[in-house]
């Protein structure tokens, strides 16, 4: 004879957002109905059971009060559940970005600190060994203002507070500065970065806030991109839209990933060796919502294609 294993009864994965819609939904529409009971039960005692015509027109205007205030109270109770629900989740965004802004400060401050107290205690005394750790400790701490600087942008993106004044802007001023940039740091990891253009299109906006865009593309693609790589820069035009083309040499991102590639924090996988702290990609989103643009990523070629369209002038 085979034994027979106990079954063990399955639990069900329950989720808190719709348990949470639910009992707030039941407890508004409860707290409705309550009252509308109570009246009938007291109108009821009060007549002793006799119906007159004043009886039945005060029980019918109680059965109307609850045909109209229960769904309503269904439907208010779902919207405050949504906006808890909603809540929630932001502030769990919240907490998970500043434990990723803290894990990534500290791994500049610490370089910092150990580099400062070998200079201070004599480890470090040649004179070539001081200038290298005294430009390590510029680099360190230049890494620490862009990260201050994209914390600060996203702030006012976030809180809306962002505020532009637009005028005519050339894209070939704005592309060309950054690529002319952004060559170096190409050029010493072995990556190819090039730009090409059918048309140099002018569209509104503002000059400073359109650079940050095409650099923090740009940066993404030259940091994601392997030695002997290319990134392409286009631009073009497509009927009322100026569109500016970032293709890098990635590898790819998997399909599920795509959807969550401009979410704040967002790092990627293992297979795009993360860096930094995610924001580039969610301040550039936001700066192109800001110009009423679009943004997008696709996989293509042998990585990705980021694109923008920006309203023509």
């Amino acid at each position: 004879m085979g034994c027979r294993l106990p079954v063990r009864p399955v639990a069900r994965e329950v989720n808190p957002g719709r348990l949470s819609r639910v009992s707030l939904t039941t407890a508004m529409t409860v707290m409705v109905i309550v009252p509308v009971v109570a009246t009938i039960a007291g109108v009821l005692m009060v007549s002793g059971f006799m119906f007159t015509p004043m009886l039945t027109a005060t029980l019918l205007a109680c059965a109307l009060v609850a045909v109209v205030t229960v769904p309503f109270s269904i439907m208010l109770g779902r919207a405050i559940a949504r906006r808890s629900v909603w809540e929630r989740e932001a502030e769990a965004q919240r907490r998970q970005l500043v434990a990723w802004i803290s894990h990534d400060l500290r791994t500049p401050l610490a370089g910092i600190r150990a580099m400062t107290e070998a200079l201070e205690d004599g480890v470090v005394s040649e004179p070539g060994e001081v200038a290298v750790y005294a430009k390590q400790i510029a680099q360190e701490a230049d890494h620490l203002s862009k990260m201050v600087d994209d914390l600060f942008e996203l702030s006012r993106i976030t809180a809306g507070a962002l505020k532009l004044t637009l005028h005519d802007v050339r894209l070939a001023d704005v592309v060309s500065d950054v690529v002319a940039a952004s060559a170096p740091v190409a050029s010493l990891k072995g990556v190819e970065l090039r730009a090409d253009a059918r048309e140099w299109p002018v569209v509104r906006g503002t000059e400073p806030e359109l650079m940050r865009v095409v650099r923090n593309l740009v940066s993404n693609a030259i940091r994601h991109t392997p030695q002997g790589g290319t990134v392409a820069v286009q631009v073009d035009v497509d009927g009322p839209d100026a569109l500016v083309r970032v293709d890098d040499a990635c590898g790819g991102i998997p399909a599920d990933v795509l959807p969550q590639v401009f979410d704040v924090g967002f790092r990627g996988s293992a297979h795009r060796n993360p860096v930094g702290a995610g924001l580039g990609l969610a301040i550039a989103r936001g700066l192109v919502d800001a110009h009423h643009g679009q943004i997008g990523v696709q996989n293509h070629g042998p990585g990705c294609r980021f694109e923008v369209r920006l309203p023509l002038r």
